[in-house]
């Protein structure tokens, strides 16, 4: 499909997603979300994409969501929506229409089979800061600042940001930056782990290649698309025996792969692996092994 405010390059089987509504700092609209989530379900089913990078056009990552409606920008029952009801006249929260845009495109990207680079370039507050939470691999511009600033605006963080910002950066940090709202630097974004490389303006993009090329140059696709979804999965794991069931399922049915006996017969050898497995079409048959829960 043909995209507004998004572009779509694939290079070298990296693909690059670039928000592209500079002159809004790249706010992000309802139809950004929608072409984001359409943009990654065409890499899931693109083996060509090996890794994807998402950055910004022009001097912000991304400025949060687009509030040129106003005041009423978050209020449904304003802009004329209609939520259903329970028989007590109750909100009937089940209702899709509530469900927070935000949220359904980290979850689309918390299921990503392939590996999401953040290459923050700029400004990247509200949405564009709890968008790259799912994102796998996080690295700044010197120039970029973060802010979780949804206090200050009278909402709360979204994006489920209240699951994965503890999870990356500690519950006091995370505490301190939603509640707060404050914007902050690449350096303390670093050093508290939000990103993990932080870089002049001019080096980001070859940086985020570089490490996709990490990913794609040595790894086995279907490998490395389990890894992904089992290291996010077991964050909320309860006991280490459920990840132990997980990867013994994963050794067995990856053991007896084409993958698994290039990777090997490449090692003993002493010689690049060339895999053949694909993602499209020869994941293990116990993938995925989790219960969605979606709204009604």
């Amino acid at each position: 499909m043909p995209y507004e405010t998004i572009k779509y390059h694939l290079s070298e089987q990296i693909l690059t997603i670039t928000l592209n509504r500079p002159e809004k700092l790249n706010a992000c609209t309802a139809t950004m979300e929608q072409e984001l989530i359409d943009a990654v379900d065409r890499a899931d089913k693109d083996d060509d994409v090996r890794a994807i990078i998402v950055t910004g056009e022009g001097r912000a990552f991304c400025a949060g969501a687009d509030l040129s409606s106003g005041a009423n920008t978050f209020d449904l029952h304003a802009r004329g929506w209609q939520i259903k009801r329970l028989s007590d006249g109750t909100i009937d929260y089940s209702d899709r229409k509530i469900s927070d845009g935000g949220g359904q495109l980290t979850l689309r990207l918390f299921k990503c089979l392939k590996p999401v680079i953040a290459a923050v370039n700029g400004a990247a507050v509200g949405m564009g800061a709890t968008m790259q939470l799912a994102m796998d691999m996080r690295i700044a511009s010197k120039t970029a600042r973060f802010g979780f600033v949804f206090s200050q605006r009278g909402l709360v963080p979204e994006a489920a940001s209240s699951w994965f910002l503890p999870r990356i950066v500690g519950i006091a940090r995370a505490i301190e930056w939603c509640c707060s709202g404050r914007v902050f630097g690449a350096q303390e974004a670093l050093a508290s782990g939000l990103v993990s490389k932080v870089v002049p303006p001019d080096q980001l993009l070859p940086m985020a290649r570089a490490l996709a090329h990490d990913v794609i140059d040595r790894s086995a696709p279907v490998s490395v698309a389990l890894t992904r979804q089992m290291l996010w999965r077991m964050l909320g794991a309860d006991d280490p025996m459920e990840a132990h069931k997980i990867d013994s399922r994963g050794i067995y049915a990856r053991g007896r792969s084409l993958d698994a006996k290039e990777g090997i017969a490449a090692f003993l050898e002493k010689r690049p692996a060339v895999f053949v497995d694909k993602v499209s079409t020869d994941m293990p048959d116990y993938f995925p092994w989790w219960t969605e829960r979606q709204y009604d």
